[in-house]
């Protein structure tokens, strides 16, 4: 089956998926049996997607993760973890905001078609530092979502008004549990992902220290979760802090990776 074809039965797949856990949320009737045996439905876009995204990363035995394909690799990874963690905790309400994420980066690499081979691809610990990286990337995603709901849901309660759409999702203390559970996992692979860097660096170019906007980005991002984890943890930080913080160490951190790809990639064509 051509991977156009593929490509589309998985967009449409997602997409009725998130209308349907769309509805099911703003839905007080809805039977959460009926949630729960969609869920697992959701395993077969997902599989699509993965497919796809060995595909276009490993076409001609190299290892092209463009602007795109990195999108396309953190969402897949991201709804994943999603996928795994609902068997464990009451987040399938969530579903109904990853997976159009999803949808979108997965049209991405065939929208944007392009051709952006890393270089020492050969080596497999190279290989272990990109997938330890864009796991990282995709768990900091899933914090960033919890942190935008827990600040939407936070402002609602004060005003005494919830929407439908909101209601269904797992209590405010589940989710900042989540959330910095996230972060903790997260930061132990960005502090993996750095140090692995720097030691490619030597190897590759002959210097410890490869200083770019890349690098200056990531460590700023990595100090960011630093003091918000050494915050919560020592200080009680949560609530407006916590998603304050954990918004900005994103935001750096995208602008390590994907910011300096993208401008790279599309604005400079390198």
């Amino acid at each position: 089956m051509p991977n156009l074809l593929l490509s589309f039965v998985a967009f449409v797949a997602y997409v009725l998926l998130a209308a349907y856990f769309w509805r099911a949320n703003a839905c007080a009737d809805c039977d959460a049996r009926w949630r729960g045996a969609v869920g697992h439905l959701t395993l077969i876009p997902i599989s699509l997607h993965g497919y796809l995204l060995w595909h276009g990363i490993f076409a001609g035995g190299g290892f092209d993760l463009g602007v795109f394909n990195a999108l396309s690799l953190i969402a897949w990874l991201t709804l994943l973890v999603y996928w795994v963690a609902r068997f464990f905790y009451p987040i399938g309400g969530l579903q109904a905001l990853v997976l159009p994420m999803a949808a979108v980066t997965l049209l991405l690499p065939g929208v944007f078609p392009a051709d952006h081979q890393l270089a020492h691809t050969d080596m497999l610990a190279f290989k272990v530092h990109i997938a330890v990286a864009m796991l990282a990337y995709s768990l900091f995603t899933i914090a960033m979502v919890h942190a935008i709901l827990i600040s939407l849901v936070e402002k609602r309660l004060r005003h005494a008004t919830l929407p439908r759409v909101l209601r269904n999702l797992p209590p405010l203390m589940t989710m900042e549990t989540l959330l910095f559970r996230m972060i903790s996992i997260g930061f132990v692979l960005l502090s993996l992902t750095l140090v692995s860097g720097i030691l490619f660096s030597e190897e590759i170019f002959g210097k410890v220290w490869q200083f770019n906007h890349k690098i200056l980005f990531g460590f700023i991002s990595w100090c960011v979760f630093a003091v918000l984890l050494g915050g919560h943890y020592f200080y009680g930080w949560r609530g407006k802090i916590a998603v304050r913080w954990t918004v900005s160490g994103f935001v750096f951190l995208m602008m390590a990776y994907l910011g300096s790809k993208f401008v790279l990639e599309q604005l400079l064509h390198r």
